[in-house]
C-alpha cells in the first residue's frame, strides 16, 4: 500500500470527473460529501438488466467508472468545493491475469480478489492509495509492489504530479 499525494488537484479532478483517467476501472464505491452525504454503490443490481443486455454490453458485477462518472460529477460541480469525497476503484478482474504475467508475479488470477485504487479528498488534500486483496494468506509482497509500481507508472504516464507519502 502506497499513498500518492496529488499536487495538481484541479488537473487530476478534471481528468477524474471529465476526462478518461479511470474509465476502464470498476467503481466499488463512491462517497461524496457536499450539502448531504451521497453514497454510490457500484455493484450492479441483479435483475435490472436482461441476460441479453448483460452479454451484449459485457456488464459485470460492478459498474465501470465511465457509466457512473457523470452522476458523481453532477454532485461536485458548482461554486463550492465538496467537503470530501472517496472513490474506490477496482482494476478489471479480466485484466488481472495479464497484469500478473506482465509483472512477473507468481500467482494465479483466481487467487487475487482485487487490485484497488482509493481516491480520497479530505481536508484540502487529494490522495490516491493503492491496495490489493488475495483470498489466501501470504507473506509474499510481490503483488503489492507490482501494483504500487503500476499505479505510479500510470500516474506519470498521464502526467499527474504527485508526491509519495
Amino acid at each position: 500500500m502506497v499513498a500518492y499525494r496529488i499536487e495538481d488537484q484541479k488537473r487530476f479532478t478534471s481528468e477524474l470527473f471529465v476526462g478518461t483517467l479511470f474509465d476502464r476501472f470498476f467503481l466499488r464505491e463512491a462517497v461524496i460529501v457536499t450539502f448531504n452525504v451521497f453514497t454510490v454503490d457500484g455493484k450492479i443490481r441483479q435483475g435490472y438488466f436482461t441476460e441479453e443486455e448483460l452479454e451484449e454490453e459485457r456488464i459485470e458485477e460492478y459498474s465501470l467508472w465511465t457509466a457512473v462518472k457523470p452522476f458523481c460529477y453532477s454532485l461536485i460541480r458548482g461554486k463550492k468545493l465538496p467537503e470530501s469525497f472517496r472513490i474506490v476503484f477496482q482494476y478489471p478482474a479480466a485484466a488481472t491475469e495479464r497484469f500478473l504475467s506482465d509483472n512477473g508475479v507468481d500467482m494465479r488470477a483466481e487467487q487475487v480478489k482485487g487490485l484497488y485504487l482509493n481516491v480520497r479528498y479530505e481536508d484540502g488534500v487529494l490522495r490516491c492509495v493503492t491496495g490489493t486483496a488475495v483470498n489466501y494468506f501470504t507473506m509474499d509482497k510481490s503483488l503489492d509492489r507490482a501494483w504500487d509500481e503500476a499505479v505510479e507508472k500510470y500516474l506519470r504516464a498521464r502526467q499527474i504530479p504527485f508526491v509519495t507519502e
